[in-house]
């Protein structure tokens, strides 16, 4: 539990104007921001269930106008498993003119169990080297293998992320702490921005969601209190009205502005000025899945496009 101390500190830091400190940019590459501020990019979950295969999700997302993904490492992991290279997977990626944003992968290094949280360290430190060769600079860190109870110390939490960050000082790859609703650790963003805080490390980054954080319960009157710093990635979707925060799942996703989240309250405190923030919509709609691939890839950037109007 954050005791009132610590509270006291976040908040301080926050009215300040730097909820996270602010880190060098220059060893960081971002795509070019957009007119209007944003990147726009397709999770690959949202196609996941058309099971393509990594090429053939490239090459969807790229003939649907979009020029960023964030992969699912274990697509990946399965192209190279078949024959393919990291070598012809940066080559495909620079022929499509697309960069890999982010990747969502599951390694545990939240957990208690020692021997675990060694095997995740080791996944991570291979995975975040594979990122790196095609270009990716950024990674999930859910709190995979801790969505359960125990509930965990969040100190403990930070000291673990932060030698996740130490990874990825020496790949270029940093890997952003991912809120999870319907975790029971880091399941609210004062928990994972504790979290991020407590690291002391200045490459600390929060993955956000809108699913996530309805599912979760955060308040959405604090989230001024963020640093637009502390975020590049935000997961983008909705959900439809009548659903219950305790009932709600993520099969109930759908495409934003097609349904009664805040999309555009939480994308006017976000948006950065400096740098694009990257929207990438994430969806696991089974009704999506049923449609063609590319339908789904052209409505979700449409969609996006539509939502972020006047933002």
């Amino acid at each position: 539990m954050i005791n009132r101390r610590n509270l006291l500190k976040v908040l301080g830091g926050a009215a300040a104007g730097a909820l996270l400190p602010r880190v060098s940019r220059a060893a960081i590459t971002h795509t070019p921001v957009a007119k209007d501020g944003f990147t726009y990019c397709l999770n690959m979950a949202t196609i996941r269930g058309h099971k393509l295969g990594f090429a053939k999700e490239l090459e969807t997302a790229s003939k649907a106008g979009f020029t960023a993904v964030e992969i699912w490492i274990d697509s990946l992991e399965t192209y190279l498993k078949t024959g393919g290279t990291l070598t012809t997977a940066k080559q495909m990626l620079n022929d499509l003119g697309i960069t890999v944003e982010n990747a969502i992968g599951f390694a545990e290094w939240i957990v208690d169990d020692d021997a675990r949280r060694s095997k995740a360290l080791e996944q991570m430190r291979r995975e975040m080297d594979m990122l790196a060769q095609i270009g990716c600079k950024r990674t999930a860190a859910p709190p995979m293998g801790a969505t359960g109870l125990p509930l965990l110390d969040l100190n403990k939490v930070a000291e673990r992320y932060r030698n996740i960050l130490l990874l990825g000082d020496n790949s270029g790859v940093v890997p952003h702490l991912e809120l999870w609703g319907f975790s029971k650790n880091l399941g609210r963003v004062s928990e994972v921005m504790y979290a991020a805080l407590q690291t002391g490390h200045p490459a600390a980054r929060v993955l956000l969601d809108v699913f996530h954080l309805y599912k979760g319960g955060s308040s959405l009157e604090t989230l001024p209190l963020i640093s637009k710093d502390a975020i590049d990635v935000l997961h983008m979707n909705d959900y439809a009205a009548g659903l219950t925060r305790e009932a709600i799942t993520d099969a109930d996703r759908i495409y934003p502005g097609d349904g009664v989240a805040p999309v555009k309250q939480i994308l006017q405190v976000l948006k950065k000025s400096s740098t694009p923030l990257v929207l990438s919509l994430e969806v696991f709609n089974k009704n999506y899945y049923a449609q063609p691939a590319l339908e789904v890839a052209k409505t979700a950037l449409a969609k996006m496009k539509a939502v972020t109007t006047g933002v």
